[in-house]
């Protein structure tokens, strides 16, 4: 069984068959559980082996010094790096006083499943020891949604043939030590024994340990208890050390005879709270979760997920993998936010330690769209959270000579931690970004109370920022020069489309929001003056347009730039950031992810057809997608611009991003973004969703390779149901009032529980535009054991 495991397709588990001890870190991130407040990397029961141990509570992290060969004004001196706290996955084996390890003995079976309506990761092993004892080994563990400090694990022994001296050692373990950095940058860096230890305790089948970290003083507490049904030659003891826990079952199983054992898990974090407070809390919520019991928690573990689905499920009729796919990504981003409560969503969720645990724009921009329409709650408590580090966003918009608020490129905490100036403190359309989930928000769920205490700030504060940041030039023009756009294979770029075209709504929805609630707003500063310069900053920002090429350039002058030779840059040479000086990218026409591209998709009013269709081919001759926030932007603009099997292949690439492993490096946690990107690619692009906050529009229309798809939204109050087959798509108000939308163009009146289908107009048939050579969409065969990987070139020459 070890080798290169199976995953068939499944429209709602993932399940793994066999197993790859070189490939563990892959799996791990795959089968991680996670409520948004802890999060567990999917490692193997027993500790040994692993690719990457990982056990994470939301923003707690350690600081770390940031060099710099030269010193610089602005410069961040301190990195933050998520840590991996205590340990609570760990439970170790021994059949006769040998040790259960996957590598010794006979593996003769070995499965891992995730169902995503249950929400609980299973495993089944079939082991025989290098001495000839055959046991069979069942595990469950589950992360609450219900309850959000608790975790728990289901644990069976028993043995096959022979009787079995048995010992189970469950563990609570901090400062693991992780394998070393790689030298891909966006892996995380390594703190050795981050957590000091403050107290420990065991009594009975219990278990206390609380830390603090060395330098960011943050204080964890962690704490397990036991349930064991056995034979009656069950024994039980524990102990404990600073950095270490155990509760000790020992039991001789006859053929037949079963020991398990049910784990609660419970933890707590606080910057302030003090330790008896803080243990307090970790036990508080151990006895709740023992209270409840395995099967208490599993029942309101599947009663939460139906709640979810019954309002998010997207279906896909004509292809299988995309169907498991797009199901496993809401699981997943569902996982990353839905308890996070006011705290940070990182671009890899609580899944991995990449990026350093960093939250980035991918948050407002890819994840935070999905949650607003499914699970908006959560989306409300991420914004929330953005709105709680405003003083720190203010401290350095001053630190820049700037007015309002800059919002970190990368951080944790609050605090900027991008060291590196261009992509980092450059990237100002972070700002624009948070601003423009806030509307979004704001438009699809209509809550007044939330704009009055978070909104309003937030659009107030970003829309200050652009004003000092922007200029008037001797034209009247509004130009936003030197910044960094999305695409950073280019930066410090004069008036940015993208950047300039957010920062527009971003300007007129602040003002727009003082104008609802100008009371409000002069708490603030502001008053109606302040806003009519917003308004004019708006109606004159500078958009670039190279009338010789009839496109919009990505920044002014890029058009103008010596193309990329991507003749010949070889296969191996991307992603070209690890083997190209960013000097050399930034001076040339070579796109990494979706940036012209990603301003027509957000802001499609300020494009007409024919610009969106010239600007589409021009783009796609430029973009690399080195990043894997590209693909699903590249899908739903190739979907409007009636490329449709292209599209279809670009969905396929971010919805595939982690269950493939396309970049390399989902060992160090799965994309958040391009996980939610799939959902964007289907809904926004074959469902055709727009919402400008006046009239939410549809243009739905199915590439031939679906001939089925059908979304839940939760918008304006509704329970709203799209369902689009073949020629024609039908709109349902599930729960609410009637409402008014956009299909194609044209507005129809939808009542409750009253489909409304109408005529789905057909794609006319347009040459596909071409991608930098050896950077077309990839193709997935799938054959047998595995999937097979390929390029699209000049597969489908003509798209319809």
């Amino acid at each position: 069984m070890i080798g290169r495991p199976s995953y068939p397709i499944e429209s709602w588990s993932l399940t793994e068959h066999g197993l790859d001890i070189d490939d563990l870190a892959r799996s791990e991130s795959l089968f991680s559980l996670s409520n948004g407040h802890v999060g567990m990397r999917g490692n193997l029961d027993e500790g040994d082996p692993h690719g990457l141990p990982g056990t994470y509570l939301n923003s707690v992290h350690e600081l770390r010094p940031l060099p710099y060969a030269e010193a610089g004004y602005g410069y961040p001196e301190s990195g933050q790096t998520v840590i991996n706290v205590t340990n609570g996955k760990i439970v170790r084996l021994l059949v006769d006083d040998e040790p259960f390890d996957v590598r010794y003995g006979d593996l003769l079976a070995h499965t891992r499943t995730i169902d995503f309506r249950e929400g609980v990761l299973r495993r089944e092993a079939d082991w025989v020891s290098p001495a000839g004892q055959r046991v069979r080994i069942r595990t469950q563990r589950l992360i609450s949604f219900s309850q959000r400090s608790a975790a728990a694990i289901h644990y069976e022994i028993e043995p096959v043939g022979d009787t079995a001296r048995v010992v189970i050692q469950s563990e609570l373990v901090a400062n693991e030590q992780l394998p070393g950095r790689r030298g891909d940058p966006r892996a995380a860096a390594v703190l050795e024994s981050p957590l000091i230890s403050e107290r420990h305790r065991a009594r009975e089948t219990m278990v206390e340990l609380v830390h603090r970290t060395r330098h960011s003083d943050i204080r964890v507490a962690a704490a397990m208890d036991h349930i064991f049904d056995g034979p009656r030659s069950l024994g039980v003891t524990s102990e404990s050390e600073p950095n270490t826990g155990w509760v000790t079952a020992t039991a001789v199983l006859k053929p037949g005879e079963t020991l398990r054992m049910v784990k609660f898990l419970a933890y707590g974090w606080s910057e302030q709270r003090s330790l008896p407070a803080l243990r307090d809390q970790a036990t508080a919520a151990l006895v709740a979760a023992r209270q409840t019991g395995w099967d208490g928690l599993v029942a309101e573990q599947r009663e939460y997920l139906a709640d979810f689905w019954r309002r998010s499920d997207v279906e896909v009729d004509g292809d299988a993998e995309v169907q498991q796919a797009v199901r496993f990504a809401l699981f997943h981003v569902l996982q990353a936010g839905a308890r996070a409560e006011r705290r940070a969503i990182p671009a890899k969720g609580l899944t991995g330690p990449g990026y350093d645990g960093h939250a980035f724009w991918d948050t407002e921009s890819y994840v935070l769209p999905v949650l607003t329409y499914t699970a908006p709650a959560a989306a409300a408590d991420a914004l929330r959270w953005r709105h709680s580090i405003l003083p720190l966003a203010r401290e350095r918009a001053q630190l820049l000579n700037l007015d309002g608020a800059a919002y970190p490129w990368r951080t944790i905490h609050g605090e900027e931690c991008s060291g590196y100036w261009p992509a980092g403190t450059a990237a100002y359309h972070v700002n624009a970004d948070i601003a423009d989930a806030v509307l979004r928000y704001l438009w699809a769920t209509e809550d007044e109370q939330f704009e009055l205490e978070v909104g309003l700030e937030i659009l107030i504060e970003t829309a200050r920022l652009w004003r000092s940041l922007g200029h008037h030039d001797l034209s009247g023009r509004f130009r936003i020069d030197g910044v960094t756009g999305p695409d950073e294979y280019s930066a410090l770029a004069d008036n940015n489309v993208y950047t300039n075209l957010m920062a527009q709504r971003n300007l007129v929805g602040a003002a727009d929001a003082v104008r609802r609630h100008p009371e409000h707003a002069r708490a603030f500063g502001v008053d109606a003056e302040t806003a009519a310069s917003w308004r004019d900053a708006a109606e004159d920002m500078f958009i670039p347009f190279d009338k010789r090429l009839g496109v919009h350039p990505q920044s002014e002058g890029f058009t103008e730039h010596q193309v990329w030779d991507f003749e010949q840059t070889r296969p191996e040479q991307y992603p070209l950031l690890l083997h190209f000086t960013y000097f050399d990218l930034y001076r040339k026409q070579v796109v990494k992810q979706a940036d012209l591209v990603l301003a027509m998709q957000r802001r499609g009013d300020a494009f007409t057809a024919e610009q969106k269709a010239r600007n589409f081919a021009y783009y796609e001759a430029l973009t690399v997608r080195d990043s894997s926030l590209s693909a699903c932007c590249q899908a739903v603009m190739a979907a409007e611009c009636g490329h449709m099997s292209l599209a279809h292949d670009y969905l396929r690439e971010a919805a595939f991003m982690d269950l493939k492993d396309i970049e390399h490096n989902t060992g160090d946690g799965l994309h958040m973004a391009s996980l939610a990107g799939s959902w964007i690619a289907l809904v926004e692009g074959f469902g055709g969703l727009r919402d400008t906050g006046e009239l939410l529009s549809f243009s739905p229309r199915l590439p031939e390779g679906l001939s089925r798809l059908a979304f839940g939204l939760r918008v304006r109050s509704r329970q709203l149901r799209v369902e689009v087959v073949d020629s024609s798509a039908t709109y349902t108000v599930l729960e609410g009032e009637a409402i008014t939308i956009l299909h194609h163009g044209e507005k129809v009146r939808v009542s409750p529980d009253q489909p409304c289908k109408l005529d789905v107009p057909p794609v006319p048939a347009q040459e596909r535009p071409r991608q930098p050579a050896g950077r077309e969409p990839l193709r997935f065969l799938h054959q047998g054991n595995g999937t097979e990987v390929t390029r699209a070139a000049d597969v489908h020459p003509v798209d319809g």
